[in-house]
């Protein structure tokens, strides 16, 4: 039976588009949330394993704004890219032709593994006039507070690639570990939002289109992390980091908010790697005041 949502509420007085758009060689799916003639237009990119659902409770937090939420290739309804590795650069440039043709010049948001392709698309010349970075991934995961879980990671992604197609497909689609994995990053105590977040990720973390693609995007989210690409990045940038993220320290976030030319950190509290499910509403109004029109004489 599936949890409640508790941004439903909100989400369901927003509009929203499902669209299909060829781009780098094959199709891709994404939705448009918010009103047409809106003043600004997001672009925003989920991270690993993900798809667009998991930033809906965000974008159940900017009704006023224009969000465009694509799967990548690989994930969700979007196929992978046809005879090209799902590597990090496969990615940025992909983000790039997509920008291209249904949004130019939107700001650019990413979460998680989506922080790093938007940082890497952009360092690479994605135009964008602001950039915001959720749970951005700001060392190497493997560096982390919870580096053996990282480890042991590896090995589950590099055994489900490498055992026989069937076992493999069964062991990353396992529901069980499915859930360790949500167990090991929520952190909220309260059990409603808890179920919900479980809920999401059984209906949605493994809606990937094959293990070749999902190894792929694993080894690109633990080789690369958004430090390579800040110091190219001269667009105002806002980070919204989780002051008890298991993945990216705070110490770290803060760290890489010097890396930027022109940076803003915003830290959250009591929450870790899942801000767009236990936090979205401070992590919205952190984008909101982000993105408003800045008054004269003032950043």
């Amino acid at each position: 039976m599936a949890s409640a949502n508790p941004y439903a509420p909100l989400l369901d007085e927003i509009p929203v588009e499902r669209h299909e758009v060829p781009v780098a060689g094959g199709v891709t799916a994404y939705w448009v949330y918010g009103p047409s003639d809106a003043s600004t237009t997001v672009i925003a990119v989920h991270g690993f394993r993900g798809e667009h659902h998991g930033l809906e409770p965000v974008v159940a937090h900017l009704p006023d704004v224009r969000v465009i939420s694509p799967d990548l290739p690989g994930f969700g309804e979007t196929a992978p890219l046809p005879g090209v590795r799902h590597d990090l650069d496969m990615y940025a440039e992909w983000l790039k032709a997509f920008a291209a043709k249904v949004a130019p010049g939107a700001v650019i948001l990413g979460h998680s593994f989506g922080s790093i392709v938007v940082a890497s698309a952009v360092a690479h010349g994605l135009p964008a006039p602001r950039v915001v970075l959720v749970n951005p991934i700001g060392a190497p995961a493997l560096e982390g507070p919870r580096g053996l879980l990282t480890r042991l990671a590896v090995f589950y992604y590099w055994a489900g690639a490498r055992l026989p197609e069937r076992l493999g497909e069964a062991l990353l689609r396992n529901g069980l570990i499915v859930r360790v994995m949500s167990e090991s990053m929520a952190k909220t105590k309260d059990a409603e939002l808890r179920r919900f977040i479980h809920d999401q990720h059984d209906r949605y973390f493994s809606r990937f289109a094959d293990r070749d693609v999902l190894h792929d995007a694993f080894v690109a989210s633990v080789s690369h992390d958004v430090r390579e690409f800040a110091p190219r990045i001269a667009q105002p940038t806002l980070l919204v980091a989780a002051v008890r993220d298991d993945i990216t320290p705070i110490e770290a976030e803060r760290r890489l908010a010097r890396l930027f030319p022109a940076a803003e950190l915003v830290e959250i509290p009591d929450v870790g790697h899942l801000i767009h499910y236990e936090t979205p509403a401070p992590a919205a109004a952190a984008i909101r005041r982000f993105l408003a029109p800045s008054e004269p004489g003032t950043r």
